[in-house]
């Protein structure tokens, strides 16, 4: 094959309103987005959230990834009101220590009303319906504004700090910060999982069937894709399907996985209601698929795989984790893993907070799944529970910056430590 051919360029410009201003401005409203933003405002930091759905928590409400891996004690402030609000709906199963169990199930379409009071409650700007666009940054690596684009059109907004939690790193790529993905040899990801939703039906004559030939028929369960059924409620289920392959960075591979989980999602309906016979019927489909891994940053440290097996602990620490390697292979749709079953599991381990400053910029942080570290790491570290850990470091760390008026990096470290364990977070190894 020859060389790629470059597209043609168009350049374009537009002078566009200051809209917003704020002291902190978080960008993606996953789990990571909202404890970081609640825990900067909690110390009076006037905060901005920019979200592009329609509801805040990412794959833990859009996605409806209704379950949180790993301990979700010790969590911090953020987090224990977030489970504790849960708790007063009825919303959350009773609490058991991890690893007795390795997941707590909850209502995803609670969660997203919990998550959006609590901010407001904290008095969090939350924009939402808005999608980030682009930065303005200087040859200090200190980003001056960004461009976010809502149903009012293009608008900027300025702030002295601003934390990436979109997944896919989109502040930090578009401001040439350094970045990875993927394997270090094929940039190949984590693959997705199209979650769906079905309820039992009661009348034993209820019918409603995948109609044949619309869809690649499944007929033998050795056929099927990685599938995982939880509890979803009185007469539902919760359906989990893997989806390798693709690219969460890119335009087009986003949507070839969003139609290649849908056609599964029906392919794998019609296997349990035509060979197994089971009385489904399909609720809904949640509107995005589960992202397990897009870019991440690179941070003045990339938590590395061996940190983890070897429980490492660091002076710096503002997290821990305990998740096994949840890495199954990107590159089929089998229940496999990258690794041995026998070499999944990882001891207590701490996270530094070097690992949520970017190396290239002076005023932008990390949380969530595009931190700073190895794909295997990251594996463990991504899950909603230690997401929620980084992100209220990231909001106090953010908060003592403006404080001080100072970068990130300049902050004593213990500082921030103490600060987070003050705030409910249990470090120990």
């Amino acid at each position: 094959m020859g060389a790629s051919i470059a597209p043609e360029q168009v350049y374009w410009n537009r002078k566009v309103p200051l809209r917003y201003e704020a002291e902190i401005a978080v960008i993606g409203g996953g789990m990571a987005g909202v404890t970081a933003a609640v825990s900067a405002a909690r110390t009076g930091a006037k905060v901005i959230l920019i979200e592009r759905f329609a509801v805040v928590g990412g794959n833990a409400t859009t996605g409806g990834v209704g379950a949180f891996c790993g301990e979700t004690a010790g969590q911090g402030q953020v987090f224990d009101e977030m489970i504790a609000d849960l708790e007063k709906y009825h919303a959350v199963a009773p609490y058991v220590p991890y690893p007795k169990a390795d997941h707590r199930l909850f209502n995803h379409t609670i969660l997203a009303v919990v998550l959006q009071e609590m901010l407001l409650r904290h008095k969090v700007k939350l924009l939402l319906h808005t999608q980030f666009v682009d930065v303005s940054v200087n040859d200090d690596g200190v980003i001056k504004e960004c461009i976010v684009c809502g149903k009012t059109g293009p608008e900027a907004l300025r702030a002295k700090i601003y934390i990436d939690c979109t997944g896919e790193a989109q502040v930090a790529h578009m401001a040439g910060f350094s970045t990875l993905k993927g394997r270090s040899e094929d940039q190949v990801q984590l693959p997705m999982s199209m979650m769906f939703f079905i309820r039992h039906a009661e009348d034993e004559h209820a019918r409603e069937e995948v109609p044949e030939g619309r869809f690649e028929a499944i007929r033998d369960k050795a056929d099927l894709p990685m599938t995982s059924i939880w509890p979803n409620g009185p007469r539902g289920n919760a359906i989990k399907v893997k989806i390798p392959m693709f690219d969460a960075t890119d335009t087009e591979s986003m949507t070839a996985a969003e139609i290649r989980a849908r056609r599964r999602m029906m392919e794998v309906l019609d296997y349990y209601q035509k060979v197994e016979k089971r009385k489904w019927l399909l609720d809904y489909c949640s509107p995005q698929i589960g992202i397990r891994e897009g870019r991440r940053v690179v941070g003045d440290y990339v938590l590395a795989l061996e940190d983890l097996r070897a429980g490492r602990k660091f002076d710096d620490a503002i997290a821990r984790g305990v998740y096994y390697l949840d890495a199954h292979k990107p590159d089929d749709d089998k229940r496999t893993y990258m690794l041995g079953h026998h070499d999944l599991k990882v001891p207590p381990y701490q996270i530094p907070l070097r690992c949520l400053i970017a190396k290239d910029a002076r005023n932008m942080m990390i949380a969530g799944r595009c931190m700073s570290a190895e794909q295997l790491a990251l594996s463990s570290a991504r899950v909603m529970t230690t997401c929620a850990m980084m992100g209220q470091a990231a909001g106090i760390a953010a908060s003592l910056s403006i404080e001080m008026d100072c970068d990130p990096r300049e902050i004593d470290p213990l500082l921030v430590r103490r600060t987070v364990e003050r705030n409910g977070a249990k470090l120990d190894v």
